[in-house]
C-alpha cells in the first residue's frame, strides 16, 4: 500500500470512527480524544478502548478490556479485517462498545 496511502487510508478510518464515537459520548459520559494516530474512548466505569495505527505492519491495533486485536486493509472487501477472526474492523468496534455501554450499538464503515 505504501507509508502515504497507508497514512492517508489510517486518518480517514480514525475520523470516521472518532465521529462515531463522539455520537454515543453522551451515554458514555466521555468525548473520544484523539492525538496523532491515537485515538482513545473512556468509559464511566473506567474502561477504555484504544485504536492507533501501527506504519511498521500497516495495520490498526484496537486494544480494549477483551484484548488486543490487528486489523489490515484488505483491498479485496476495500474493509479492515482482523488478522486473526476475519472480522470488519467496525462491526468488531460496534461489539466492543456495546459491552461497555450495555445498550445496542451500531458504528456505521
Amino acid at each position: 500500500m505504501g507509508e502515504s496511502g497507508f497514512s492517508d487510508r489510517v486518518d480517514a478510518t480514525l475520523a470516521r470512527i472518532e465521529a462515531a464515537l463522539e455520537k454515543l459520548a453522551d451515554d458514555a459520559e466521555s468525548d473520544p480524544v484523539r492525538a496523532g494516530n491515537v485515538l482513545t474512548f473512556a468509559f464511566e466505569n473506567g474502561h477504555r478502548i484504544v485504536v492507533n495505527s501501527q506504519a511498521a505492519a500497516e495495520e490498526i491495533w484496537v486494544a480494549a478490556r477483551s484484548g488486543g486485536f490487528h486489523y489490515r486493509w484488505d483491498e479485496a472487501t476495500q474493509r479492515w479485517v482482523d488478522t486473526r477472526s476475519g472480522a470488519e474492523l467496525f462491526a468488531a468496534l460496534s461489539r466492543l462498545v456495546e459491552i461497555e455501554l450495555v445498550v445496542p450499538v451500531t458504528l456505521a464503515s
